[in-house]
């Protein structure tokens, strides 16, 4: 079967063109069976599919079969030790390690605070008030992150943390995610000596907490305790630095592309007033987190919203042995990935990709090759439980508490591009809604 090849230089432009304009560009090359192949700078090359018949040799394959490709974006924030970098025994030892804090019982037990965290976050807005949703999204999940991980409630330690991520978020800009040879700290100077510092910070925080609730006893209450007190299964626990990596995963990569979700599921409800009315009506009935989660019509929202705005949009494989994908040869040390934006639009598989419709949700059952915005295989993403509550119940949240309209010149124009912002992919420009009524 053919190769669309883009070698360098032209490679590495085209590959700058997708991080770019990611929607666009996958929606322009990935349209076939054949993989489309970019060049990223320390990465080398890597061929991008988009059916589900690649998705599944590519998320079905053993563990022993592949590992993450490294260099990665975001390992400057989350540091190399982070569960999103690791591989083989190391891999399956801190995500059993991990796995109780996203228990299915336990992710019920933070439903709560989920639903306080947003209830605070917006306890100041009044009628006539205009909401930027994207900085209300992030102050809601970053909220809700730091209390489910550490139980801080108190505002003034809160905010401590808030801007210690804030920062650190900040100063991974595009040319240090995007080209590892910039990660030199230059005799203390720099972006990346910065960064370095901002993340030292962070940690200062992180050691403090826990040095405290090791004095303290753990008492099982939130994440951090059922971290510390985590054991493998031979009898060992997490020590050192690995900690910190998988802490900073937790809060900051967790919350940036949930926000991002929230944005995207936001603005396509306000958008269209029937699709509004709908949700509206369904969350009325939701007198507990537990019900919001549980609302049909709202999840299904959801899950369109991350079928046509999946907040990671590429999930990436380094193949340790041979492997056939979609019909294509791939040789040991290739780096293969799924282009989510070519699978979630792929019109094999969805009818009108185009539009905005989460009836498809409940009128058929949906394969996990054709829908993957968590991943798949030994890799899913350990969080994606966790994601889908903390996005039904902070939605309902706001729409029980809040009369919200989108300005009618938003209703009418275009949909924003999805553009990168930080790791995720964000609209490109800001979603507004106009503050109407306090129910």
């Amino acid at each position: 079967m053919p190769t669309q090849l883009i070698k360098s230089p032209a490679g590495l432009l085209r590959a700058a063109a997708a991080g770019v304009d990611p929607v666009g560009f996958f929606h322009r090359h990935a349209t076939g069976p054949s993989p489309l192949v970019l060049t990223f700078p320390g990465l080398g090359e890597v061929k991008f599919f988009g059916t589900a018949d690649a998705a599944r040799d590519i998320l079905t394959m053993p563990a022993a079969q592949c590992e993450a490709p490294t260099p990665n974006p975001i390992e400057p924030v989350v540091g190399p030790g982070s569960l999103i970098l690791l591989s083989g025994e190391q891999h399956h030892r801190e995500r059993s390690l991990l796995l109780p804090a996203f228990h299915g019982d336990r992710v019920k037990k933070y439903s709560g605070i989920i639903a306080s965290a947003t209830c605070e976050e917006i306890r100041n807005v009044r009628p006539g008030d205009s909401i930027a949703v994207r900085q209300l999204a992030v102050a809601v999940t970053l909220h809700i992150a730091i209390r489910v991980v550490f139980s801080v409630a108190e505002p003034d330690r809160r905010a401590m943390y808030t801007e210690a991520i804030t920062a650190l978020m900040r100063a991974n800009t595009a040319p240090l995610m995007l080209v590892p040879a910039l990660r030199r700290e230059l005799g203390g100077h720099g972006p990346w000596a910065r960064l370095l510092r901002l993340r030292d910070d962070l940690d200062r925080l992180l050691s403090d907490d826990m040095d405290s609730r090791a004095r303290g006893g753990l008492a099982g209450a939130d994440m951090l305790d059922v971290l510390l007190s985590a054991t493998d299964d031979c009898g060992r626990g997490r020590k050192g630095q690995g900690m910190h990596d998988q802490l900073r995963t937790l809060l900051a990569a967790g919350h940036e592309t949930t926000a991002t979700s929230m944005v995207w599921a936001l603005y396509h409800i306000y958008r269209d007033e029937k699709l509004r009315q709908r949700v509206a009506d369904e969350v009325t009935q939701a007198n507990t987190p537990a019900e919001m989660v549980a609302l049909p019509y709202l999840g299904a929202v959801i899950k369109e919203a991350l079928r046509m705005h999946p907040p990671v949009p590429i999930v990436l494989r380094r193949l340790t042995e041979p492997l056939t994908v979609g019909g294509v040869d791939c040789a040991a040390g290739d780096v293969v990935g799924i282009a989510l934006y070519a699978l979630h639009f792929n019109p094999d598989i969805w009818t009108d990709p185009n539009l905005f419709r989460p009836e498809r949700f409940l009128d058929s059952r949906i394969s996990p090759f054709e829908f993957a915005p968590f991943g798949g295989g030994h890799r899913r993403c350990i969080g994606a439980a966790f994601a889908n509550s903390e996005l039904s119940i902070a939605i309902a949240t706001i729409m029980k508490t809040l009369e919200l309209r989108m300005p009618a010149r938003d209703r009418t124009r275009p949909a924003p591009r999805g553009v990168a912002r930080g790791i995720a992919v964000a609209p490109a420009r800001e979603v507004a809604l106009d503050v109407i009524d306090r129910y």
